[in-house]
């Protein structure tokens, strides 16, 4: 089973990477974008027996390494 976890960083952090392609797509005339955020996708190819604790597992490994928790949130979607 696969994991897909989804880092971002939390609102109220400046995100300077999604100014700057903000600022760029204002530029090249895309002018119905309000905003950007810029973030990061993870895909882990797993082994665990069930959903259950292969949410668990990539939680412990999103608290512990991949995701900066201080400055940035996560999303975890487990697919088969």
């Amino acid at each position: 089973m696969k994991a897909i976890v989804n880092v971002f960083l939390k609102q109220g952090v400046l995100d300077s990477q999604g100014k700057a392609v903000h600022h760029a797509l204002d530029s090249l005339k895309f002018d119905g974008v309000n905003d950007v955020r810029v973030g990061k996708q993870i895909i882990l190819d797993l082994s665990a027996a069930d959903e259950a604790s292969a949410k668990a597992e990539v939680t412990e490994m999103c608290e512990s390494l991949l995701a900066n928790t201080v400055i940035e949130d996560y999303a975890i979607e487990i697919v088969s």
